[in-house]
């Protein structure tokens, strides 16, 4: 006899994660930066959030990542479980950041900025 089946547990572990997140716990998040040849990958794992529950914003080069539980997608209410903001160091290029979720991870890649982009400024004479 089974007491507790499969749907029941996978339907109710996110939301103890949830529980335990808004109760003052720590959803477990894995983020680490990792440097390449041309730029930078920001990995973000969080166990059990859908790649639709992830966000990434560029605002003056700030980049914040965060992500959301929603009970089901057309929920309007929402509670927060992993947010990280971050300044990008100058030698980064803002405007080509591109983010995918592969795996269990979503990777955020930001490429170098390309030093043969230097111009000269023409001086005006009023």
């Amino acid at each position: 006899m089974n007491l507790i089946s499969k749907d029941f547990i996978h339907n109710i572990a996110p939301q103890l994660d949830l529980l335990n997140t808004l109760g003052g716990g720590v959803a477990q998040a894995m983020m680490r930066v990792d440097k390449r040849e041309k730029g930078v990958v920001v990995r973000v794992g969080l166990p059990s959030v859908s790649p639709d529950n992830f966000h990434v914003l560029l605002q003056n080069n700030t980049l914040t990542v965060y992500a959301e539980y929603r009970h089901t997608p057309e929920d309007q209410l929402s509670a927060p479980i992993f947010s990280h903001s971050m300044q990008l160091p100058a030698n980064l290029d803002p405007n080509r950041v591109d983010a995918v979720f592969e795996g269990n991870e979503l990777q955020i890649r930001i490429p170098f900025r390309d030093p043969a982009q230097a111009r000269e400024i023409t001086i005006k004479q009023r």
